[in-house]
């Protein structure tokens, strides 16, 4: 049996769909996941063998001070170096921003042309067009167009949160590869925050502190779980009927 290629439209586009749909399907009741860090350039770059930089020299008058400079020591650096050390990831999130476009747009064109007199050509074709047409004017055109479009965007964010993040790795380069978690449940709902990130030791405070803002290919993930999120969702086949329906 031969399907005429107006048939076979319909079938084509309810393919595409359905394949289109299955791919979202898979994220039905699921959070939108990150972007792998592994994937991308800062990951590669910061695996780079660094260049050789200039060793400082320590000679035997650091074994005479009376001061050391030892972790454990008063004025000893206590920042997080190395795998398995802590810090603490300070998130202070202030955005805001407001986009407003307006187009409008509008064209109106009028065009005439006749012959009313060239050697008296058009009174002797005048004679011989049906239906009293006349070469008098032989066209008139009017066209007119508009277009108006408008949009605008408002956002606004607003996160203040502290958690200790482990150091993971420390990279060829000297950049320390860090993830932090943390969850707090309340009644039936718990909330969890998750941090990972690229930094380096020198922006690591005093304090063993780094603020958000320093982390390269930063992840921050801030939600929940329970039973008052299970009722903000919509139902799985609610969302699996938005995916599929076309309408």
């Amino acid at each position: 049996m031969r399907h005429s290629p107006v048939t076979l439209l319909p079938m084509i586009v309810l393919l595409a769909l359905a394949s289109a749909g299955c791919q979202r399907l898979q994220n039905v009741g699921k959070a939108p996941s990150f972007t792998p860090v592994e994937d991308s350039n800062e990951f590669f770059a910061m695996n780079a063998v660094p260049m050789p930089r200039d060793v400082a020299y320590s000679g035997p008058t650091e074994q005479a001070s009376l001061w050391t400079g030892k972790r454990g020591s008063l004025f000893g650096d206590r920042r997080a170096s190395g795998r398995g050390d802590i810090m603490t990831v300070v998130i202070e999130i202030n955005d805001k921003a407001e986009i407003s476009n307006a187009t409008d747009r509008s064209r109106a064109a009028t065009d005439t042309m006749g012959i009313p007199q060239m050697f008296g050509l058009p009174q002797r074709v005048n004679k011989h067009l049906p239906g009293g047409a006349s070469m008098d004017n032989a066209y008139e055109t009017d066209s007119n167009s508009s277009y108006k479009g408008s949009g605008s965007v408002a956002r606004k964010e607003k996160l203040t949160l502290r958690v200790a993040a482990t150091v993971l790795d420390r990279l060829q380069n000297g950049i320390l590869r860090i993830q932090g978690s943390q969850e707090v449940r309340v009644n039936f709902e718990v909330r969890e925050l998750i941090v990972t990130g690229f930094v380096r030791p020198e922006d690591i405070s005093r304090q063993n502190e780094i603020t958000y803002d320093k982390i390269a290919g930063a992840r921050i993930s801030y939600g929940g779980r329970g039973q008052i999120t299970d009722v903000q969702q919509p139902r799985i086949g609610q969302q699996v009927a938005d995916i599929l329906l076309p309408f």
